[in-house]
């Protein structure tokens, strides 16, 4: 439940002091709005860039994928991921994740008894799996600054609509309040002097 106002020179320079934070604070906000919605508007094309390079990478696979079911060698042996290498980088004061690259577990294998066609099968395979990791922490990282823009976003409301709109208000009213009570004590005073003046006569 808000707190009663007081209608008082110390609530005055309260809610002075509030207005006067907020009314600070907001442009940071609205910045930090904008430097997350330029990002977002950067990342779109590089995550289409993205899911393109990867369809025409699952494509280039299509044609030969019947020789991955080879009895003679599992090929799934040589996709394990050992490491996932990613960065933490800061945008606008959120860590986001930055793709460095995926490390496969390396697993030795003989040229003689392997099909001819298992290192073209295992690099296409590689950067296949490397795009959809790839794409996978940028859509993590673009799902991080998503939900700080709608966080941002929600605090800048509240300011522009909710805080600022009241503390204004609240100052209005308790400047009302102690108009009126200094004119009525002005008219008292003078009330006062009056009957002073009058009893003296």
């Amino acid at each position: 439940m808000a707190e009663k106002l007081k209608y008082n020179k110390t609530a005055l320079k309260a809610q002075r002091d509030g207005l006067s934070k907020y009314q600070k604070f907001l442009p940071i906000l609205q910045l930090k709005k904008m430097q997350l919605q330029i990002v977002i508007r950067q990342m779109e094309p590089v995550i289409e860039e993205k899911k393109r390079l990867l369809r025409e990478a699952a494509d280039s696979v299509q044609p030969w994928s019947r020789y991955l079911t080879d009895p003679v060698v599992d090929i799934h042996d040589f996709l394990v991921i050992e490491q996932l290498r990613t960065l933490t980088d800061n945008i606008a004061g959120v860590d986001v994740p930055e793709f460095q690259e995926v490390l496969f577990r390396d697993v030795p294998y003989s040229f003689f008894a392997t099909p001819p066609w298992l290192d073209t099968a295992i690099s296409a395979l590689r950067t296949l799996i490397s795009l959809r990791e790839e794409l996978r922490v940028l859509m993590e990282k673009e799902a991080l600054i998503r939900e700080e823009l709608r966080t941002t976003t929600q605090r800048c409301n509240l300011f522009e609509k909710k805080l600022i709109p009241e503390l204004k208000e609240n100052i209005r009213k308790i400047r009302i309040f102690l108009g009126d009570e200094e004119t009525a004590a002005v008219g008292r005073a003078k009330l006062a002097k009056a009957k002073i003046l009058e009893a003296e006569a």
